[in-house]
């Protein structure tokens, strides 16, 4: 079935975004990415995911994240966003980056869920297969499963991007010696590791020890997920968990048992801070995380007309302060 183009986005977008080369690339991406980890599976609101894409590219947003097993069902993130991109997007795919990853559990057997050359080719091909796309601007190793060979996953991910199905290649979660061998390896190839994709926000900054000078000693960019820490490092907890949010919500994420009255308290000092500088405790929060210049870009599953504010003049409030 072809679909009209009947989404116009808008045509100051470029003005209300700011972007960052990333790496040693010279490839911008913008400062804020839209992760669709959660909120886009086939057990969500199709049209919320739809207007959600539609706002983010609206205000700047051009970098897509996904992943194979993202879901939930496993899957669904990547159909729903391809079906979003045909009906909505066509003749935009070049202002896009697209990304996607594999290596966590996707499929019953031995196969399904890690790190191997079966593994990622099968994943990519399923992945372009549900997404409608001919290519991913970067395709990640989501994890080292402790079991493969870090050369058998690198190799693999520098062959797909001389088979043309990505542009480019990155690492998400690596320790730092495995991630060093997949830097070195790429760096030796000519296919260098464009980014590098970590846990990082006020509440968990394992990342500054090693994980992130290492990247830019590479020259690799580097991109954090969960910056809000799932929402602890907003006012939404503040006050106790709210139904419906996703601590409240049967998950293997953001637990009931995570919402402690230390995260809590800790918080509600940050949220004082935060009304101080005339922010909000989120949007101190994503400042905070892209102080350091060797960050990219940081990935956020949840977007709405008052997110908006984290980004769309997001110039005036310091994001190096």
């Amino acid at each position: 079935m072809d679909y009209p183009l009947n989404n116009q986005p808008a045509t100051d977008r470029y003005d209300r975004m700011q972007y960052k080369y990333c790496g040693k690339s010279g490839l911008q991406l913008p400062l804020i990415s839209l992760g669709l980890w959660h909120n886009f599976g086939s057990v969500d609101n199709f049209s919320v995911a739809t207007d959600m894409i539609k706002y983010a590219f609206d205000h700047g947003i051009t970098h897509f994240d996904l992943a194979n097993n993202y879901g939930p069902v496993p899957g669904s993130a990547e159909t729903n966003f391809g079906r979003i991109l045909k009906e909505n997007f066509q003749g935009y795919r070049d202002e896009m980056i697209i990304s996607s990853k594999a290596g966590h559990d996707m499929w019953a057997g031995p196969y399904g869920g890690n790190s191997s050359r079966k593994n990622l080719m099968a994943s990519i091909d399923q992945s372009l297969r549900r997404t409608g796309l001919e290519y991913f601007d970067i395709f990640y190793s989501h994890r080292y499963d402790g079991v493969t060979p870090v050369e058998e996953t690198i190799q693999t991910l520098i062959d797909i991007v001389k088979q043309g199905k990505a542009l480019y290649i990155g690492i998400s979660k690596y320790p730092p010696l495995q991630a060093r061998i997949a830097y070195e390896m790429m760096a030796k190839a000519g296919v260098p590791c464009l980014i590098s994709q970590y846990r990082y926000s006020m509440f968990d900054r394992a990342v500054e020890a090693e994980s992130l000078p290492l990247a830019a000693e590479y020259g690799s960019g580097f991109i954090a997920f969960s910056p809000l820490a799932q929402g602890l490092l907003t006012d939404k907890y503040l006050n106790g968990i709210p139904e419906g949010s996703r601590a409240a919500r049967p998950s293997t994420f953001l637990q009931r048992s995570q919402v402690t009255p230390e995260k809590v308290e800790a918080a509600r000092q940050l949220n004082e801070i935060a009304r101080h500088r005339g922010q909000t405790l989120a949007e101190m929060a994503l400042a905070w995380v892209l102080r350091d210049e060797r960050m990219t870009s940081y990935s956020r599953s949840e977007l709405s007309e008052s997110a908006g504010r984290q980004f769309a003049g997001f110039k005036p409030v310091g994001i190096y302060c």
